[in-house]
């Protein structure tokens, strides 16, 4: 039976994998059983990744590297990748394709841009096929609504949310009404009062948050908790889709 990670991980422990996945760091496992590096798969963090425009799948790669994390549900309400913009036609696809081994991968849809929970769920099950087969992995669920996806995944550890600005402190807020460690991407809300109602339910949970802030170097070592509103700065950032 796989233990309960949300009384065995510590905070240091979640922010510091969670701050090395955003500056894109990675503790490289051996591709076979046993080892040094071999984390089991009952001491992974489980997670769910809500966001899956442009920038959401950007970051996805990211973590996927990351052998601390298991990938085992994605959540948009966009299904095909149509419509989506991004800063080159190309840069997207092509890291895509390097990061999951596969150089003929297509996003589908429109055929420009990739993006959409399809998409999503492809890139997760395509990077854990060709990169751990050893892993066996079932699987990635793809939701249009987040809060069914927190309602589903009852084997759940954390969710990393990568939605509009506006949908970050909603999701979080569920998350962690669920009992599930928060990841979030800037910012912590539009509204200074949700802000602080987020930030009072943090601190009085057992979820343990990290919050990522980017400025406009791509600088992510200042890693603050939801429940730290002191440290809840604004900071000077690149826009993100």
């Amino acid at each position: 039976m796989k233990k309960d990670i949300r009384q065995t991980i510590g905070r240091r422990r979640f922010v510091q994998v969670t701050a090395a996945t955003a500056l894109g760091l990675t503790i490289l496992p051996r591709h076979v059983l046993g080892g040094k590096n071999y984390i089991a798969p009952s001491d992974k963090i489980t997670l769910a990744y809500i966001g899956c425009g442009t920038q959401g799948i950007r970051e996805l790669l990211l973590l996927l590297a990351n052998p601390q994390f298991q990938v085992i549900a994605v959540a948009d309400p966009n299904k095909q990748a149509i419509g989506y913009k991004d800063w080159s036609k190309t840069g997207l696809l092509n890291g895509i394709r390097t990061a999951i081994k596969q150089p003929d991968w297509n996003s589908g849809g429109d055929n420009t841009i990739p993006g959409g929970r399809d998409n999503g769920k492809s890139i997760v099950d395509t990077f854990y096929a060709n990169n751990h087969p050893e892993l066996k992995y079932t699987g990635c669920n793809a939701y249009a609504d987040a809060r069914e996806l927190l309602e589903k995944e009852k084997d759940l550890d954390a969710v990393k949310i990568m939605t509009p600005d506006h949908l970050h402190g909603v999701l979080a807020t569920a998350a962690i009404k669920k009992g599930k460690h928060v990841l979030m991407h800037k910012p912590l809300s539009n509204r200074l009062v949700e802000g602080k109602k987020l930030i009072e339910l943090a601190r009085n949970s057992k979820s343990i948050t990290h919050l990522i802030p980017w400025d406009s170097n791509g600088n992510a070592q200042r890693g603050p908790q939801l429940d730290q509103p002191a440290r809840l700065a604004p900071i000077p950032h690149a826009p993100h889709g």
